[in-house]
């Protein structure tokens, strides 16, 4: 069951922030939903939805505070949905102690190593629970529901997009961390999520997954943006990675390098309608 916590009145649709008990992830759960005019107007008409995944640090209500993706999402009749970043407050000690490990810092994955596999089970929970919710109770089409995100939350839509091909129609990023078997972030989370096989962390490993492609999953297209300003370009993120890898099995890839352009909101707003437009031009019926 779904608690709404509170709902906003956004233009001409409804911003809603939930809570719930969460199966995959065995805690509560928060995840923050837009609902475009078309959607509240047509109530059994099932949507288009786009499922964002946020980076480190972040909760359910960055993208929808400092995003500014509603206004034109309401235009093009887009449901949006944010999960949070992780589970919290799981009582694992030291789950909150470092910025970009632990609460926070779910890199949507499922952990295999103890303690973090009692409840960071976060590729289960986006991919499954959080996706079936949005079509079950939120009115999203099971056919047209895209994904995107930003720096981790960029790794986990490039991640989950090619690991659940079935589910997911679109896909973008904006400063995805584009390899993170070969990242110190990556490199960090991957050895006490997933241990010290590292064969093992290939499976999240976006450029990993595209290189081992048989063909092209998204024939449509695959957009990112980067900004060449962004601090964490050179260490974290890789996007030549990824942009070998499509290339390698002709996955069409559009990769945008934008001079003065950082790693923050101001970057990901100004590009938000290219975002929106790419996803709404392959959700559409059919």
């Amino acid at each position: 069951m779904l608690e709404l916590l509170s709902e906003h009145g956004c233009f001409g649709g409804v911003q809603r922030f939930y809570r719930h008990a969460s199966t995959a992830v065995g805690l509560p759960m928060r995840f923050s939903v837009f609902l475009p005019p078309a959607a509240l107007a047509g109530v059994g008409t099932p949507r288009p939805a786009l499922i964002y995944l946020a980076g480190l640090t972040c909760t359910e209500e960055t993208f929808m505070i400092k995003g500014g993706a509603q206004r034109l999402a309401a235009q093009l009749g887009l449901i949006l949905v944010a999960p949070d970043t992780s589970p919290r407050d799981t009582g694992i000690a030291g789950e909150a102690d470092e910025w970009d490990f632990g609460a926070g810092a779910g890199f949507y994955l499922d952990a295999t190593q103890a303690p973090w596999n009692a409840h960071w089970r976060m590729e289960s929970y986006v991919a499954g629970e959080l996706y079936d919710r949005v079509v079950g109770e939120l009115g999203a089409d099971p056919r047209r529901i895209g994904i995107f995100g930003h720096s981790m939350g960029g790794h986990g839509a490039l991640v989950l997009a090619q690991r659940h091909r079935e589910r997911f129609r679109s896909v973008s990023a904006f400063a995805p961390i584009a390899a993170p078997s070969q990242c110190p972030w990556g490199e960090k989370a991957f050895s006490r999520y997933l241990g010290d096989d590292r064969a093992q962390w290939l499976q999240y490993d976006a450029s990993a997954l595209m290189q081992a492609q048989p063909t092209a999953p998204f024939p449509g297209g695959i957009l990112i943006d980067q900004g060449l300003a962004d601090k964490f370009l050179a260490d974290q993120l890789h996007p030549e990675a990824f942009e070998a890898a499509c290339a390698a099995v002709g996955q069409p890839l559009t990769l945008r390098r934008h001079q003065g352009y950082d790693h923050g909101y101001y970057f990901i707003s100004t590009w938000m309608e290219d975002h929106l437009r790419h996803h709404a031009a392959q959700l559409q019926d059919g």
